[in-house]
């Protein structure tokens, strides 16, 4: 379940980081206001889910498949 989470909110960031590279618009600052405690704590948020989607590289198949379950 936190795999699925995390792995859910690092694809919106890295959405989010898209749509800067590609129009020039932060979806997070033109909500929640940029530099604002909001934003500042969603940007914590998905750097943190970016963290924990790192321990995904290194298990191994087999605890993968089975935390399905």
């Amino acid at each position: 379940m936190l795999d699925k989470t995390a792995l859910t909110i690092a694809i919106i960031g890295a959405l989010n980081w898209g749509s800067i590279g590609i129009f020039g618009f932060d979806l997070v600052a033109a909500l929640l206001g940029a530099g604002s405690m909001a934003s500042r704590i969603v940007y914590t948020i998905v750097g943190l889910a970016g963290l924990w989607c790192i321990s995904l590289l290194f298990r191994h198949d087999e605890v993968v498949r089975h935390s399905h379950i």
